[in-house]
């Protein structure tokens, strides 16, 4: 009976129950939204307070760690609204079912029905208008504003150091701001970020950025990269551009090896944690895009410029200067961002290539061909200032500093044109094949110009000349180790032919007037007369010959051994005529004494340009050409 009575109450309270665990799971919700609401308007009041602080202080380091604050407090505030905008909906909808069972089923009265649904109601409403309200017109759109300006503020006061002071071992960067400089710039990046303003965080960093590194090498004062196109750079003199090329090299090393990779290491710092790091590679590229632009156009400007000689040696200097620059190059252009640009390092160090072996080739080309059209031999039978070029210019290239680049370039363009790859031992053979090509070409070019001289002895004056300056200027030198003695011996052979032959036919000659045959065939004491007389003419105008018109090389080995030749051809022969037959030169109107003759002859090869081995004239052993013609004429008179 007992039961009958209590079995309705059990169920009424397990109906109570069930309504009210109901009611709770619908409550619950909203009311950890409303507590949303209430953390939402602390943390607008502590944005405010700390945004009040931080526009107060002016200490560097204090004012950096409030921003942290600030940052931070940033961070909950866009949580808080998250959670807010996330939850507004589930709670609003778990609401509405309440109201509607309760509606549905009169589980309680309808006055507590009724403010429920106005509960519901009110909530639906605010959450409808202030959620987009926080997320876009609030304080956290204003605390936005004002962190992008401190994100650029931040980024301006990071300044490159003095570039120029920076030498060869710096080449790690230098460091852009402080551990905690950079801290703050990367919460304020990934802050900015996580509030869809990922754009503008990308466009301050990469312009502020770009004007910071331009600035630093814009005190290195590079004017010269404005002069870039082929036509521009053949209208610069060469001292200019030559000073152009070695800024450039100098100026390209510091752009990448301190102030894009300290660019590098910023980007990295300050936007790696974006998106897992795929951001900051082409930020940095956009920060380095047009730094590099301009090096690169100056570099293919003097690489396709017009092929003057003298710019090999720049060209094998900007070669040599990239292929240091290569590993650290390609360290710090790596990745598919910076593919681009480490494609066009290997075109420029191509267009290097070519253009350096188009030079040399050239080079040769102008000797052999152009050279001995344009210009006619000199008059004086001296080197041609050709000459002394081609022989200064390639003991250049032969240095150490020079050759093995000059080798790098060679063996390069025989790799690309064939494809054989030469073996370490052939490398030094490709620079001896193309220095043997252009002396052969100047070989050629040198007995071009003596075939154009119509004085014999001027001819061979001016081949023995020159090939011993070639000899001289080459022995003992790299140059000459790289042509092998071979060379060397056949330049010095090539001279002493010439000496010969010049012997022969200017003093041979002379000889040859007072041979004895003739003497004993015919009418002694004229014929002595006559050959006396051509003699002293020869000897004169030869004589005259030399003091004006011919000029051998200022070396005093070479005029020493011509000296000897000429006095021990010319004087033993006059000394036995004239002492054989002095009785028949009474009627010779100038008759010379065997030892004027000699002095004069030793005069000829101790010129007034030559200096003694102590640097003292050797006119002090000898009368001048002149004194002796006057007393040529003496001694004349006095056998007269």
């Amino acid at each position: 009976m007992a039961s009958k009575i209590v079995a309705p109450l059990q169920s009424l309270s397990i109906a109570t129950k069930a309504l009210e665990a109901r009611i709770n799971r619908a409550i619950s919700p909203a009311l950890a939204l409303l507590e949303s609401f209430k953390l939402f308007e602390s943390l607008q009041q502590k944005l405010l307070q700390t945004a009040s602080k931080l526009l107060s202080e002016k200490r560097s380091n204090k004012r950096l760690k409030k921003l942290i604050k600030y940052v931070d407090c940033m961070d909950k505030l866009k949580e808080a609204i998250s959670s807010i905008s996330q939850e507004s909906e589930p709670s609003i909808q778990k609401l509405q079912e309440v109201v509607e069972f309760l509606s549905r089923t009169k589980a309680t009265d309808y006055y507590r029905t009724e403010r429920l649904r106005e509960t519901m109601l009110t909530l639906k409403v605010v959450c409808e208008t202030e959620v987009e309200s926080m997320r876009f017109d609030g304080i956290l759109d204003e605390a936005l504003l004002n962190l992008q300006d401190d994100f650029e503020g931040l980024l301006q006061k990071l300044k490159h150091g003095n570039v120029g002071d920076y030498g060869d071992d710096d080449d790690k960067g230098n460091c852009l701001g402080s551990e905690l400089e950079v801290e703050v710039l990367g919460r304020i990046s990934e802050t900015l970020a996580a509030n869809d303003c990922l754009d503008i965080c990308i466009d301050i960093f990469v312009k502020v950025r770009y004007r910071r590194a331009a600035r630093a090498l814009m005190r290195l004062n590079p004017d010269y990269l404005k002069t870039y196109t082929p036509e521009e750079i053949n209208e610069l003199e060469w001292e200019t551009l030559e000073t152009a090329i070695s800024l450039w090299i100098q100026h390209f090393q510091l752009a990448v090896k301190t102030v894009l990779i300290s660019e590098k290491n910023l980007s990295k710092q300050v936007l790696g944690n974006i998106l897992e790091g795929i951001i900051w590679p082409e930020c940095f590229i956009k920060i380095s895009d047009k730094i590099m632009a301009v090096f690169f156009r100056f570099g293919e400007g003097v690489t396709r410029s017009s092929k003057e000689p003298q710019k090999l040696f720049k060209l094998l200097d900007m070669f040599g200067s990239l292929e240091k620059l290569k590993a650290d190059f390609s360290e710090i252009f790596d990745g598919e961002s910076g593919a681009d640009f480490c494609s066009r390092f290997r075109e420029l160090e191509k267009l290097i290539v070519y253009s350096s072996t188009k030079v040399f080739w050239e080079f040769g080309l102008q000797i052999e061909e152009n050279y001995q059209d344009v210009l006619p031999p000199p008059r004086d039978g001296s080197v041609p200032k050709l000459v002394r070029y081609t022989i200064n210019y390639l003991k250049n290239l032969a240095v150490d500093d020079y050759s093995a680049t000059m080798v790098n370039v060679l063996r390069t363009e025989k790799l690309w044109k064939s494809g054989v790859v030469l073996n370490v031992e052939n490398d030094q053979d490709l620079l001896k094949d193309a220095v043997s090509n252009v002396m052969e070409a100047l070989q050629r070019n040198i007995e071009s110009k003596k075939s154009r001289y119509k004085d014999k002895v001027l001819a061979e004056i001016f081949a023995m000349n020159t090939y011993w300056y070639i000899y001289m200027r080459s022995r003992n030198t790299e140059l000459g180790k790289l042509l092998g003695e071979g060379y060397k011996k056949r330049y010095r052979k090539a001279a002493e032919e010439s000496a010969y032959l010049y012997q022969k036919w200017a003093w041979g000659s002379l000889v040859r007037l007072i041979d004895k045959e003739e003497i004993r065939r015919g009418d002694k004491e004229g014929i002595v007369r006559g050959k006396m007389e051509n003699f002293t003419v020869g000897f004169d105008e030869m004589l005259q010959r030399h003091k004006t018109s011919y000029k051998i090389v200022s070396d005093a080995d070479l005029r020493e051994q011509m000296m000897e030749a000429a006095v021990k051809l010319v004087v033993p022969k006059y000394k036995e005529f004239f002492e054989t037959y002095s009785s028949a030169f009474s009627q010779v109107k100038s008759c010379i004494s065997p030892e004027l003759i000699e002095d004069m002859l030793r005069q000829i090869f101790e010129g007034d340009d030559q200096k003694g081995i102590n640097g003292k004239s050797n006119l002090a052993r000898h009368d001048s050409l002149d004194q002796m013609e006057q007393r040529m004429s003496i001694d004349g008179s006095r056998l007269s």
